[in-house]
């Protein structure tokens, strides 16, 4: 069965769900990548425009705001697991420039990369080697013999 065979046995609401979750995918899997709107529709078979207005109303933010969302988490995790130098991160996840970068980060995240590594490397620190300083007193106290 081919896939115009398949789908018309699929109400429209669903075919249209499965090609956008293609392109969220495709989003997913190319964040670090230069892609744009046009690219995004394509891989979803729908002209720009429609797809935006489409994708806007499934997932609730456009498809450069799900992109970004996206490069930012990447972002926090590179920051906190590796050693890696800020300006590789930036290119690593797909920005171009690195004040642009540092500045929807700062504003996202509410600190600049440099001090979101060291807030993530504080925390690593006290976890390993004093966890007890992360459990909130009123929890300590209520189970402290």
């Amino acid at each position: 069965m081919n896939k115009k065979e398949e789908n018309k046995f699929l109400p429209e609401g669903i075919s249209l769900y499965k090609r956008l979750y293609r392109s969220k995918e495709y989003i997913d899997d190319c964040y670090n990548e230069p892609i744009d709107l046009n690219l995004i529709a394509s891989k979803a078979y729908f002209s720009p425009y429609h797809f935006l207005r489409l994708f806007k109303k499934v997932y609730n933010k456009t498809p450069h705001q799900y992109l970004t969302e996206r490069r930012i988490e990447k972002a926090k995790e590179l920051l906190s697991k590796s050693d890696m130098p800020i300006t590789h991160v930036c290119f690593e996840i797909g920005f171009e420039s690195v004040g642009s970068f540092s500045t929807l980060f700062n504003k996202r995240v509410g600190f600049s990369p440099a001090e979101y590594r060291l807030n993530s490397s504080r925390k690593i620190f006290l976890s390993v080697n004093f966890p007890e300083k992360l459990i909130p007193l009123c929890f300590f106290f209520t189970f402290k013999s």
